[in-house]
C-alpha cells in the first residue's frame, strides 16, 4: 500500500478521535509519538520480509532436517541448529532491505511523527521547502546518500547469499494442521498468532474503508462525492479526475522510461564478463539507495533554469529514476534463471546475439519484465516526496491531493480517495502475483 494511506489509516485508527480511543474510552497517546513511526513502519515493511523468508525457507533441502531428526534433534533444537542457519541469509537480507526502506522513509514520520521525531529525510524536505535553504538541504542529502550507499552495499552482499540458496529447486508442501492438532496448545498458539498478525495487517486498511465511508456518524457516499466536487476541493489547479488522469500519466511514462533504461543494462550485466562488472551493478542500483526527496532536490538544483523545469517531464523522469531500480532487480532475476544451453543453442542454429535475445531469452524473462513494469507503476502513484517538489498545481497526483486533504482537515475524502489509490495499487500486485516472479 502507498504509504501515505498507511499514515492516514494509522491517524484514523490510533488519533485522539480514532477507532481506537472510541473503543477504549481515552487517547491512547501513539500518534505523533516513536510508536506511531515504528508501528507503521513494522506494518509498511512486514511483507517484505513474510516474501523473502517464506521464499527461501520453501526451497530447504527437507534432508538436512530429516538426518537431524534421525541423530535426535526435534523441537526448538532442530529449528536452532538446523532451519534458522539455513534460512538466515533470508533474514539477513530482508532486515537490511526493510532497514533501508525505513532509513528513506518520507510519508509515514511526516505525518505520524511531527517536527519532534523528524527524520534526515523530513528535514531535507522541512529545509528545502519551507527554509529555502538548499545548501543545508545538499549537505544533508550527500550524508544521507552516504549512510544509505553503505547501508545498500550491505543489502546486496547479503542479496548474493540469498539468491545462492534460493538457487535450490526442492519445493516444500506446507503441512495441513489437523482439526486434533488446533486444539492442542500447539494449534492454539498458531491460531492466537494468526488472528493478531490478521488484525494488524487488516486494522488500518480498515479504518480507512470504513473512514470512507462515514459522513456525520452515518453510512455514506457523501466523502466521494465530495471528492469529485470542485466545492469541498482544497487543491488549486486541477481536480480530483485530473489527479487521476495526472497519476496514471506518470505511471504509464515511468513504465516506459524505467523499463528503458533497466533492460540494456540488465542484459549486459547478465549477458558479458567485464572489468567493472561489480561497480556497474552497485552503481545500477544505487537510485535505491537515494531517496525521493533527495533526487527531487538535485532536479530542482540541476533543471530549474532550463525549460524541462515546471512541465509534465522533469515529474515522470524523476518517476523513473526512482522506480529504475525495481525493474532492474526483476528483469535482473528472471535473465538469471535463463539457462545459458538455450542462448548457446539459438546461436548454433544461425541467430545472432540479437536476435537470439530477441527471440529466445527476451519471451523467457517477460515475467520478469511484467513484474517489473507493474511495480514501476505502482511506485510512481504512490510517490510523494519528489513529486510534490517538482511539479506544479496543474500536475497533482493522487498522493498529493491525499496530503491536501489531511492539510486541509477532511480526512473523509483523503479516506475516500486512498481507497481508490489503494484498489489501483491492489489491482497491480495481485497481477505481480499471478506471474509467479520475484522481485527481490
Amino acid at each position: 500500500m502507498p504509504s501515505i494511506m498507511v499514515a492516514l489509516g494509522f491517524v484514523i485508527l490510533f488519533g485522539k478521535n480514532g477507532l481506537i480511543a472510541q473503543l477504549i474510552g481515552r487517547d491512547p497517546g501513539i500518534i505523533y509519538t516513536w510508536k506511531a513511526i515504528l508501528i507503521a513502519h513494522a506494518f509498511y515493511n512486514f511483507p517484505i520480509v513474510v516474501r523473502m523468508v517464506s521464499s527461501l525457507w520453501q526451497r530447504v533441502n527437507p534432508h538436512y532436517e530429516e538426518a537431524a531428526m534421525s541423530l535426535g534433534a526435534k523441537g526448538w533444537k532442530l529449528f536452532w541448529k538446523v532451519t534458522l542457519p539455513l534460512i538466515s541469509p533470508a533474514i539477513f537480507a530482508s532486515a537490511m532491505l526493510t532497514f533501508v526502506f525505513c532509513f528513506l522513509s518520507f510519508s509515514i514520520p511526516l505525518i505520524l511523527g511531527g517536527y519532534r521525531y523528524a527524520t534526515i529525510e523530513v528535514d531535507i524536505f522541512s529545509t528545502v521547502m519551507t527554509l529555502l535553504d538548499f545548501r543545508t538541504g545538499a549537505a544533508l542529502a550527500v550524508i544521507q546518500i552516504g549512510l544509505s550507499a553503505v547501508f545498500m552495499y550491505v543489502y546486496l552482499k547479503s542479496l548474493e547469499a540469498y539468491s545462492k540458496r534460493e538457487e535450490q529447486r526442492i519445493a516444500r508442501r506446507s503441512k495441513r494442521l489437523s482439526f486434533r492438532e488446533l486444539l492442542s496448545w500447539k494449534g492454539l498458539g498458531i491460531v492466537a498468532y494468526t488472528a493478531i498478525v490478521i488484525l494488524f495487517i487488516v486494522a488500518p486498511l480498515f479504518a480507512v474503508l470504513y473512514d470512507s465511508l462515514l459522513f456525520n456518524g452515518h453510512l455514506s457516499l457523501e466523502n466521494y462525492r465530495r471528492v469529485f466536487s470542485t466545492a469541498y476541493n482544497p487543491m488549486f489547479g486541477t481536480s480530483t479526475i485530473g489527479a487521476i488522469k495526472n497519476s496514471l500519466a506518470f505511471g504509464l511514462t515511468t513504465v516506459v522510461l524505467s523499463t528503458a533504461v533497466a533492460l540494456p543494462i540488465a542484459y549486459a550485466l547478465h549477458r558479458w564478463d567485464f572489468r567493472g562488472k561489480r561497480v556497474l551493478d552497485v552503481l545500477a542500483m544505487l537510485p535505491l539507495a537515494s531517496s525521493p526527496v533527495t533526487i527531487g532536490l538535485a532536479y530542482v538544483k540541476f533543471f530549474h533554469s532550463t525549460p524541462l523545469y515546471y512541465t509534465f517531464w522533469i515529474v515522470a523522469i524523476a518517476h523513473a529514476v526512482i522506480a529504475y531500480p525495481f525493474v532492474f532487480r526483476a528483469l535482473s532475476t528472471s535473465l538469471g534463471k535463463i539457462k545459458r544451453n538455450l542462448y548457446e543453442a539459438a546461436l548454433s542454429l544461425g541467430a545472432g546475439e540479437l536476435t537470439a535475445f530477441l527471440r529466445v531469452e527476451l519471451p523467457l524473462a517477460f515475467g520478469g519484465l511484467v513484474v517489473g513494469a507493474i511495480f514501476a507503476f505502482a511506485m510512481s502513484i504512490a510517490e510523494l516526496g519528489a513529486t510534490y517538489m517538482l511539479a506544479t498545481p496543474e500536475y497533482t497526483t493522487i498522493t498529493i491531493a491525499v496530503y491536501k486533504f489531511l492539510g486541509a482537515r477532511q480526512f473523509g475524502s483523503a479516506s475516500a480517495l486512498s481507497v481508490i489509490l489503494m484498489i489501483v495499487s491492489a489491482l497491480g500486485f495481485i497481477l505481480i502475483e499471478r506471474t509467479g516472479e520475484e522481485v527481490w
